[in-house]
Parts: structure tokens; C-alpha cells; sequence
């Protein structure tokens, strides 16, 4: 299981570490700054979303205590 770990560790380390090269990220820039205009020049709209806005509204919260048989 260790081994399946490490493996997986080093093929995502692998991924990142071409993700943090200077060129790659002015091509990941660029890319998402031209997906923006196409999106814009086909009448899309952005829309700017206050800092405070949350999608997920405050639950009640649920009363735990005691809920499992001893």
C-alpha cells in the first residue's frame, strides 16, 4: 500500500512540477485570457460576485450528542 502511495505521490509531484515552470504557467495565462475572450465575443457576461456571497446557505445545527447505542 505504501508503495501504491509513493507511486501516486510521485507521478502527482511529476504533474506539478511542470506546472510550476515559468513558461507553463504564461501558457496556462494565455490560454484562459484567450477561453475568456471567445467567451465574451460569443455575448457571454461575467459577472463580478460579492466576497461575502456564500452558495451554501447556514444549516441548523444537527443535535449529535447521545445519538450512538452504547
Amino acid at each position: 500500500m505504501k508503495d501504491d502511495q509513493s507511486s501516486a505521490r510521485s507521478k502527482d509531484n511529476d504533474d506539478f512540477g511542470e506546472e510550476r515552470t515559468l513558461s507553463s504557467r504564461h501558457r496556462a495565462r494565455s490560454q484562459l485570457s484567450a477561453e475568456v475572450e471567445a467567451f465574451l465575443a460569443s455575448g457571454g457576461a461575467i459577472n463580478e460576485v460579492a466576497p461575502d456571497v456564500s452558495a451554501d446557505p447556514p444549516r441548523k445545527p444537527q443535535p449529535k450528542y447521545g445519538s450512538r447505542p452504547i
